[in-house]
């Protein structure tokens, strides 16, 4: 294995079956909180990308 296929492997699933209810909706609140995120920051860059439109546009 060379260096870049250690950085493109994603992290193994923790064993749901194997943790609490109350862990299991703690992690799934900290997904919500950063699928938010991700939302915000996708909201940010089209209104980016549309003003960059517009100014090339002209």
């Amino acid at each position: 294995m060379d260096w870049d296929e250690a950085q493109t492997r994603k992290p193994a699933l923790p064993k749901f079956e194997t943790m609490s209810i109350e862990s299991l909706e703690e992690r799934i609140a900290e997904l919500e909180a950063e699928i938010a995120t991700i939302r915000d920051v996708i909201k940010s860059k089209e209104a980016a990308r549309g003003t960059a439109d517009s100014f090339f546009k002209k």
